[in-house]
């Protein structure tokens, strides 16, 4: 059987995009929220293995193994305090050029004004 990768066919997302536009902004902040924590933590995870890797190790005082994988452990939590931090600044354009039909979304409800106080026709009773 032989394989046509330039046919796109039979190639399906994996969740449908079908819904409402409540479940379609849902579908896109929770992928923007993965993208963005996923960007940030390998950026920042590799600026601290680059900066950890240009220090020598001390004379004295050194913790050895034990030291070393208390540091990567350190500086896996100090790349996600900083990916929480900064990913959104870090992931913004990228997230645009790699995904626009869901930054089109969140575009368009963060363009939307919010409903004042004086609008009462917008306030619904539950």
């Amino acid at each position: 059987m032989a394989i046509n990768l330039n046919s796109t066919v039979n190639i399906k997302p994996l969740r449908p995009v079908i819904g409402s536009d409540e479940q379609k902004l849902s579908n896109a902040r929770e992928l923007q929220g993965a993208f963005q924590d996923f960007v940030g933590k390998t950026f920042y995870g590799e600026m601290l293995k680059a900066m950890r890797s240009t220090q020598g190790e001390p004379a004295y005082f050194h913790g050895g193994n034990a030291e070393k994988i208390f540091q990567q452990q350190l500086d896996h939590r100090i790349g996600d305090e900083m990916s929480k931090a900064n990913g959104g600044e870090l992931s913004a354009a990228m997230f645009r050029r790699q995904f626009p039909k869901e930054a089109k979304i969140i575009a368009e409800a963060d363009q939307k004004p919010a409903a004042s106080l004086t609008d009462l026709s917008s306030l619904r009773r539950r």
